[in-house]
């Protein structure tokens, strides 16, 4: 049953795809208000899904990379409504959709479960670990979409045609409030997130952890998530700067988990 409801949440989050793909061609309230209703229709059954699969499989849920990538789509879209209940937008939804989209998408192909190899996965320190990273790289996403969105209006403002791409975004000052404050949300998780990993496999694997691959990208992308925060409170590094500094945070999260696959404490084999 699990699989079953998140392959209904896949059929709801593809009209939020439908709509991403749309607005960029026109500008349409309806549909993104349908879109907006049926995305939050799909959490429900995603939410249905997640807990399902839990309650089967209790801590092994996030063992599995085809679950991983469910939960993380789900964390995402949690972002994205927090986003649109602050901002009343759903233009970030061009980003988000299709993004959340493949995920779950990938998820409920079902087939074969690659799964994550350490043992730890099994201990209740490290289950907080992942959701809390996961939250992190939620924010990250939300700033990354958040910076590409910037650029993009600051170059239909500049080209002096903002009846085009320009008229379908919130302002952007908005749109750059949306990717700090994002950052800001996801910080204090993601740091957590490390610390609980850090403390817990420091105990299991000794000073081979922090020579890991993995964990040495993850301090990677940690750093440069300081260096966002700390370039916005006290350089004043907004726009651009920091469009381009979202991006290069959010490839190093996706690098660091890609890290996955040849990780000796975290790697991903097959059953």
């Amino acid at each position: 049953m699990p699989l079953f409801w998140l392959r209904v949440a896949v059929v709801l989050y593809g009209i939020g795809l439908v709509y991403a793909l749309l607005i960029l061609v026109r500008r349409s309230d309806l549909l993104g208000r349908i879109a907006l209703h049926a995305a939050g229709l799909a959490m429900v059954f995603h939410f249905v899904s997640l807990t399902e699969a839990f309650a089967a499989e209790r801590t092994l849920l996030l063992a599995s990379v085809h679950n991983s990538e469910s939960l993380l789509a789900f964390v995402v879209m949690v972002g994205f409504m927090l986003v649109y209940w602050r901002y009343q937008t759903t233009t970030p939804g061009v980003f988000v959709f299709p993004l959340v989209f493949l995920l779950t998408f990938v998820s409920a192909m079902g087939g074969q479960k690659i799964v994550l190899a350490t043992p730890l996965v099994r201990n209740g320190w490290i289950i907080a670990h992942i959701v809390m990273i996961f939250t992190g790289y939620a924010a990250l996403v939300l700033s990354f979409g958040a910076s590409l969105l910037y650029l993009v209006g600051e170059r239909a403002l500049k080209s002096k045609r903002p009846s085009g791409t320009l008229g379908k975004l919130p302002p952007l000052d908005t749109i750059d409030q949306i990717g700090y404050r994002s950052l800001l949300l996801g910080f204090p998780f993601m740091t957590l997130g490390l610390v609980a990993g850090a403390v817990v496999a420091q105990a299991k694997y000794g000073a081979v952890y922090f020579r890991d691959p993995k964990v040495l990208l993850s301090v990677l992308m940690w750093a440069v998530y300081v260096l966002m925060l700390y370039t916005r409170w006290n350089s004043g590094w907004r726009g651009r700067r920091a469009a381009y500094l979202a991006t290069f945070a959010f490839v190093a999260a996706v690098v660091a988990w890609a890290a996955n696959f040849f990780s000796v404490v975290h790697r991903f084999v097959s059953p």
